[in-house]
């Protein structure tokens, strides 16, 4: 779902003046922009519901939530859906029980919480979509996210770049690896990225040795780096022989490894690969020349724009941060965007300067 901005300034004044005229129980002077809390308990109770720890950032993103709710006094309940959606679906209705004013939510699979967003609704609760939107249900006040779409030209653009500099002149032999397609976030990387690398397709410049195009041909199931390892192995085994292999878009750093673990397996070079997320390990790998690019989508920062969001409705302020508009299936979610980094080698110094973990590893 690639960001739309619907919105000029003056009409979202607009818009969220009709809201707050319109809100369940609410005077005509409260303006929070939502169906949910405004001006609550300032200890109030906060959900926050994170997906599987399926990278680096959704563990930060726990330690972050937790720290920086407590912070602002609030009394925070974040918890991971390790066993999948069922397991979210429970926790997320536990969270309603328990009487939390906000809930945060960073889904597994976005299609499935329609009931339980529904019971949010019901309690007069604020939904917030964290990271991944929640599809096809009007129960979504906000949305809070990295731009996915320009994620995903960047890689295509990283991507094109790399094999230039690596591999002189085309065409080159890629591949595409995609995320999960239970995770709404999947489909705007593979979009975006595609924007950008169908026309080298269609010229010739890029060839898809293996045939595999298609988001569905390409998708990988739960983010599961052994997923990628067992497909990459069999496309190299069957369609490569003496052939090389020269790129792969990878939608995130662990799917990436366990590309360059599988081509290394079958004798080829460390194609030119992308990822996402700026994970240490392929950090550590794009300083020694291997993994080409990453992608920063600081969570710090990400967490840290969120509890402004929580802030602003216990104190029944107007969102204005929420300027974006991204339509979910059934409604245009107010949304707040923030921009994406590529990282190569070239730049990597300077883009982890301000995080004190990375920049001592890139400016040891």
């Amino acid at each position: 779902m690639r960001r739309r901005k619907l919105l000029t300034a003056a009409a979202a004044l607009t818009a969220a003046a009709a809201l707050a005229l319109t809100g369940c129980g609410r005077s005509d002077t409260s303006s929070t922009g939502s169906d949910g809390a405004a001006g609550f308990s300032a200890d109030a109770k906060i959900g926050v519901s994170l997906p599987q720890k399926t990278s680096e950032n959704w563990v930060l993103a726990e330690n972050l939530f937790n720290k920086d709710l407590k912070a602002a006094g609030f009394d925070p309940e974040v918890q991971f859906a390790n066993n999948g959606a069922s397991e979210q679906q429970n926790q997320i209705s536990a969270m309603i029980q328990n009487g939390v004013k906000v809930l945060v939510i960073g889904a597994v699979d976005g299609k499935q919480l329609n009931t339980q967003l529904q019971q949010a609704k019901d309690a007069g609760i604020t939904v917030i979509a964290y990271d991944r939107m929640l599809t096809n249900s009007k129960n979504v006040d906000y949305y809070i996210a990295y731009d996915n779409f320009k994620v995903g030209e960047l890689q295509g653009q990283a991507l094109l770049k790399g094999l230039a500099e690596r591999k002189g002149d085309g065409p080159y032999n890629v591949e595409l690896i995609a995320g999960s397609p239970d995770d709404a976030n999947s489909t705007p990387f593979f979009e975006g990225a595609m924007k950008v690398l169908q026309p080298k397709i269609d010229d010739g410049t890029l060839k898809i040795v293996s045939g595999q195009k298609s988001f569905a041909q390409v998708a990988t199931q739960g983010w599961d780096p052994k997923n990628v390892q067992t497909r990459m192995d069999t496309i190299l085994a069957k369609n490569y022989g003496s052939k090389k292999l020269d790129g792969v878009l990878s939608p995130n750093d662990t799917l990436a490894r366990a590309a360059m673990v599988s081509a290394k397996n079958a004798g080829q070079d460390v194609p030119v690969i992308t990822g996402q997320d700026s994970e240490v390990q392929s950090v550590k790998s794009i300083l020694a020349g291997q993994q080409y690019s990453t992608i920063n989508k600081d969570t710090t920062n990400l967490v840290e724009k969120s509890v402004d969001m929580v802030k602003d409705l216990q104190q029944g302020k107007e969102i204005t941060a929420a300027s974006d508009k991204d339509n979910n299936g059934v409604k245009d979610v107010p949304t707040e965007y923030l921009d994406p980094v590529l990282v190569t080698k070239e730049n990597i110094k300077d883009a982890y300067k301000n995080d004190p973990s990375l920049n001592k590893i890139v400016n040891p």
